[in-house]
C-alpha cells in the first residue's frame, strides 16, 4: 500500500474484486497481518469494547486475548481482501460478546449483533471500502442469525469514536436511531 505520509492523496481502491472473509481459527492470519501493518490499531487489537476483566492491558496481552477468542470460536468480525491482500476490518459479533455498549442496553434482548469498529488503512480511505465493509457486516450478521443489527456511530464532525463509523453511512442503509449511547455516539438499529 502506498505511503500517504507525504501529502499524496489516498488511492481509490477498485472494489470490483473485493472479498469478505469471517475471521476464524483458519483465517485469523489475515486479521493478524492487517493489524501488524504500520499505522494499524495494534495498540487495541479490537479489544476496547470486549470483555477483558481488567481495565489496563498491555498491547501484547490484547492480542493474546483476541487470539484466544478466535481460537474458542467466538465471532469477532470480518476482513476485506483486495487483490489477495487484507485491506480492512469490521468488528461485528453477537452483542453479548462485548461489554456494555450503551447505558440504554437491555441485556434481556436476544438475537442482536453489534458493529463496533472499522479499520481501513489511511491509504485506502475515502474510496468506499468502509461502506462495503458495512454492507458485508450487515449481510454476515443476518446470515449468522441476527434478528437485529445494532451500531454506535458518531456524526462526521465528532472528535472521537470515529472508528465506529459515521451516522450518515448507517442511515443510508436504513438503520433507525433509537437513542444516544453517550455524549457522541448514537445507537442505531436495522431489522430484516
Amino acid at each position: 500500500m502506498p505511503n500517504n505520509s507525504q501529502g499524496s492523496q489516498p488511492q481509490k481502491p477498485d472494489l470490483a474484486g473485493i472479498r469478505f472473509v469471517e475471521v476464524t481459527q483458519t483465517t485469523r492470519g489475515r486479521f493478524e497481518d492487517l493489524f501488524e501493518q504500520p499505522g494499524a490499531p495494534k495498540y487495541c487489537w479490537c479489544m476496547a469494547w470486549r470483555h477483558s476483566g481488567r481495565e489496563h492491558i498491555q498491547n501484547d496481552e490484547k492480542k493474546r486475548m483476541m487470539m484466544a477468542l478466535i481460537e474458542a470460536g467466538t465471532p469477532v468480525g470480518i476482513v476485506a481482501e483486495l487483490d489477495g491482500r487484507t485491506a480492512g476490518w469490521c468488528s461485528v459479533a453477537p452483542r453479548e460478546t462485548y461489554r456494555r455498549l450503551s447505558k440504554r442496553q437491555d441485556d434481556s434482548e436476544t438475537g442482536i449483533w453489534s458493529i463496533v469498529c472499522f479499520y481501513v488503512p489511511r491509504a485506502l480511505r475515502g474510496g468506499g471500502l468502509a461502506s462495503a465493509l458495512l454492507d458485508a457486516a450487515i449481510d454476515h450478521a443476518f446470515a449468522k442469525g441476527a434478528r437485529i443489527v445494532e451500531a454506535y456511530p458518531v456524526d462526521e464532525a465528532a472528535p472521537s469514536y470515529r472508528f465506529m463509523g459515521f451516522r450518515d453511512m448507517f442511515a443510508a442503509r436504513g438503520f433507525q436511531e433509537i437513542g444516544p449511547a453517550g455524549t457522541r455516539r448514537h445507537v442505531v438499529r436495522l431489522s430484516r
